[in-house]
């Protein structure tokens, strides 16, 4: 059995007991005891055959309301503390030390692409034409506070200075004494949200993981890249490459989020501005101690004049002008009056100057200068810009229809609503063509109408640098697109924007080719694209609309058939992958991910969400973000020159085959059985979610609604919670079992070993399986299940469940899940001990929480040890939503 790597062991054991020190201390000796005690009785659980985990439960049902919350802080704590462990062992640079988590060097992946025949050439042109988007998403399922997640950074920050064999004896007890001073903060400070965030909190999160993170280990990612890429090609990057750029749906997603309106959006922009200027500032203070040479070009000197040092000289110019540009942005954002005469606001306002004096350091021969720390600024230029982060916009294609409603009806040209789509088309075309204004001088409209409008304004007068993508959900006809851009262009867009259409369900993903190959037959819309479209493909809505298996599929065939339609029309489509942290939400290792994509389809782009407590995970720590970029481009590089072969005819039946089959199990259970509801309702937490302040948007698109109203990170959160996790395999049970019947099982295992989208699908359904747990699934609902008819569909659930682990292992001839991925396997089990007491604690809070509710009134104690349970469970688990 593979055992945690000692370095890792050390490091959580190190952590546990600074922990149990600071528990000691307080609340004191009997707590810690009977913390000690609950966490053996766990272990003790684990290990009987039975697994039945009565002696926790007896041990859990005896505690006071006052032993409640330290118990289950202490064990929450735990599981942050060891994934902090984990997380730094993933990233560790000790002599003669590889990380199991170690990803594939750029130089090996270019080396094996040129031995697969690709040139030199080839590849040089393919790594400057790349352009990989990460979005940082509005969907904060990160259930750490912001102060904690900034005490864990600084303690892997100590695990690193730790990690010297020459340390001296002082030395390593000085940063011992930091590290226990850390955790005991930790330990004192709240890990509970009490406020949710709003929609501009949200956003500078979004903007402290680059000011943390990105700002450095972009530079660093860049610097090895041209590095690679020299040795591989003979020639490095284009100064001006950038084929990492980062967006946000953070403050720009209002699609059935209220809570984001234009002013949130005109002020993430602004607060954008003020954080770059601020960033950059630092960079060009450094380089003014730096850029001390005399030597100048031609080219300088016409700019400079004879000064001693024109490159300090040039440096004081940007410096004044960034100060300016930061004193406008805070004031703008506080609505006071502020003059923007001599602001930074276009990016070659601050690129020019800085490449101005790369240049001349290059003519005078003082290459090594022109390539250190001005080249990282140059960089960071090119990739963030001065908005420091391009802002998407979402928004539900019904909005804008009603917006061009009202006004067609304002001026007597009729009920748009009930023209036909061609009606619509021409309509839009028309107006797209012509050049006066559609919008009324004293029209007044409806307050919805009036907020998308003040949206286009906002957008309108930014720079196409502040911009991503306007993404429109729930679009399926041309006229959804043209909406946009009309009333884009009617708010003075002089720069045309990325408009794109994102489809969810699996109707929407079905009708997908055909609703785009419309779009690329409007003459007029093929020359505003100037031949280039995005569209984004919905996972997480497609999942919980249709079951995984059934979701996968159909995005694959949408990816395949949408690529072969913008081919046929010659444009150059890059797919937007909506995935989430989960499984349920198309989540998983992203190298695998990206690397059974269909062929084609990862052309040299690739644009991907990346939520919540993900973001963290890939991107918390600099080195970590550097692994992530590096696995990334690899994988996309690797996809665009080598792509996975097609599948075969036979394969391809046989996924149509156990995707009938799977939807058919899947819809029969979510939307046919009138028990379904009621029981979700009361086996799982979904109704308490609301109390742990997530994130700005509400739960639910539609109060009251059922399980098609909510949404798709509630719905995944709330079986994660007691160890279901129902969204990722119902379906795929009966696909399985059905195939096993009918002596499918040969062509199955042959497509595992040749077609890299069923292995990943295969091997994604074996780790939540894992994940999944019978016997607390069982006692959740043994404690919270109130009506006796309800029972017999969780025991059918548990008995489907415990059938699809049966035959995935027999698909994959193994005696046990995770065979293959002996770390993760073993990282589990020693999780489990303090996972298990967390969930069994819920359950019984869940039960004290409706009783209470019931008379009116829930004890402070019990809710608040309620909501350290979901996290600390969501930090066992690895994921939230």
């Amino acid at each position: 059995m593979t055992e945690l790597h000692p370095e890792l062991r050390e490091n959580v054991r190190m952590l546990g007991e600074l922990l149990g020190q600071s528990i000691r201390r307080h609340p004191g000796q009997d707590c810690y005891e009977l913390i000690e005690e609950v966490r053996a009785a766990a272990k003790a659980d684990r290990r009987q055959e039975s697994g039945s985990g009565q002696r926790l439960v007896n041990l859990l049902g005896k505690l006071s309301d006052d032993e409640l919350l330290p118990v289950t802080r202490a064990f929450n704590q735990f599981l942050n503390l060891a994934n902090l462990a984990e997380q730094y062992h993933g990233i560790r640079r000790k002599r003669g030390h590889q990380s199991d988590l170690m990803v594939e060097s750029l130089g090996d992946v270019f080396s094996r692409l040129k031995n697969g025949g690709v040139s030199a050439e080839e590849l040089h042109r393919r790594v400057a034409d790349l352009r990989i988007e990460y979005v940082l998403t509005a969907h904060p399922t990160e259930v750490a506070r912001r102060t904690l997640i900034m005490k864990y950074d600084e303690m892997s920050d100590c695990l690193a200075r730790l990690d010297h064999d020459d340390l001296l004896p002082a030395e390593r007890d000085e940063i011992v004494d930091r590290l226990s001073q850390l955790v005991t903060e930790a330990w004192h400070t709240d890990e509970i949200r009490h406020e949710r965030p709003t929609a501009v909190d949200e956003a500078k999160w979004g903007f402290a993981v680059i000011e943390n993170s990105l700002w450095e280990a972009l530079p660093r990612f860049l610097r090895s890249l041209d590095l690679s890429l020299s040795e591989a090609t003979g020639k490095g990057l284009p100064l001006n490459a950038s084929p990492i750029r980062i967006a946000s749906w953070m403050g720009g997603d209002r699609d059935g989020n209220p809570n984001v309106t234009h002013e949130v959006t005109r002020k993430v922009f602004l607060l954008g501005r003020w954080m770059a200027a601020d960033l950059y500032l630092r960079d060009i203070q450094a380089l003014r101690a730096e850029l001390s040479m005399w030597q100048a070009s031609d080219e300088l000197r016409a700019v400079t004049g004879d000064s001693r040092e024109p490159y300090r000289m040039v440096l004081a110019g940007l410096r004044e002008k960034l100060i300016k540009t930061r004193d406008w942005a805070e004031a703008s954002v506080a609505g006071e009056p502020v003059d923007s005469s001599d602001i930074l606001f276009a990016n070659e306002d601050f690129t020019g100057p800085l490449e101005l004096c790369y240049r001349s350091l290059v003519d005078c021969g003082l290459e090594t200068i022109a390539n250190g720390p001005l080249l990282d600024t140059i960089r960071r230029a090119h990739t963030f810009g001065l908005p420091l982060i391009r802002l998407d916009i979402r928004q539900e294609a019904a909005r804008h229809a009603s917006a061009v409603a009202e006004m067609v009806e304002y001026l007597g040209m009729g009920d748009y609503l009930s023209w036909s789509e061609q009606e619509r088309q021409d309509f839009l075309v028309r107006e797209l063509k012509g050049r006066r204004p559609l919008v009324p001088r004293n029209w007044r409209p409806s307050d919805e109408v009036a907020e998308v409008l003040a949206t286009c304004e906002v957008v309108a007068q930014q720079t196409p640098e502040a911009l991503g993508s306007y993404v429109i959900s729930m679009a399926s006809k041309p006229s959804d697109v043209l909406n946009v851009i009309l009333l884009l262009r009617e708010a003075g867009m002089a720069n045309p924007m990325r408009v794109v259409p994102l489809f969810e369900t699996l109707d929407d993903l079905r009708g997908a080719p055909d609703s785009m190959a419309a779009l690329y037959n409007v003459d007029w819309y093929r020359d505003y694209c100037e031949g280039r479209q995005e569209v984004m493909i919905g996972y997480s809505d497609s999942s919980k609309d249709a079951g995984q298996m059934m979701a996968a599929w159909a995005q694959y065939q949408a990816q395949e058939q949408l690529t072969q339609v913008a081919s046929d029309h010659g444009v150059h489509l890059t797919l937007f992958h909506g995935r989430g942290g989960t499984v349920g939400r198309g989540g998983g290792p992203a190298n695998r991910a990206i690397l059974s994509q269909p062929p084609g389809s990862v052309n040299g782009s690739f644009r991907i969400t990346e939520q919540g407590e993900m973001i963290r995970f890939k991107f918390g720590l600099p080195r970590l973000a550097e692994q992530s970029l590096t696995l990334y481009t690899t994988a996309v590089i690797e996809a665009t020159l080598a792509p996975p072969r097609s599948p075969e005819p036979e394969w391809r039946e046989v996924m149509d085959w156990l995707t009938e089959r799977s939807l058919k199990a899947y819809r029969d259970v979510v939307r046919e059985n009138p028990d379904f509801v009621p029981y979700f309702r009361q086996v799982t937490p979904e109704q308490a979610l609301g109390k742990l302040a997530l994130g700005s948007r509400p739960a639910r698109r539609k109060p009251g609604g059922g399980v098609e109203s909510l949404r798709a990170i509630p719905w995944i959160f709330a079986w994660t919670q007691m160890r279901m996790m129902l969204p990722s395999w119902l379906g795929s049970d009966v696909a399985l079992e059905e195939a096993f019947r009918n002596d499918k099982v040969p062509v199955l295992r042959e497509m595992m070993q040749q077609w890299p989208f069923f292995k990943t699908y295969v091997d994604m359904l074996e780790m939540v399986l894992a994940k999944s747990d019978l016997r607390i699934a069982s006692y959740y609902e043994q404690t919270l299940v109130e009506d006796p008819e309800l029972l017999e569909l969780g025991k059918s659930l548990r008995e489907r469940l415990q059938g699809c682990i049966r035959n995935l292992l027999e698909l994959k001839q193994q005696e046990m899940l995770l065979e293959q991925e002996p770390v993760f396997a073993h990282s589990m089990r020693v999780r489990n001990p303090y996972t298990d007491p967390l969930h069994y604690l819920q359950a019984e809070l869940l039960k004290r929480d409706r009783e209470s509710e019931g008379k009116g009134e829930v004890p402070e104690m019990v809710e608040r040890a309620l909501k350290v349970t979901m996290a600390g469970i969501s930090a066992g688990m690895r994921n939230t939503g």
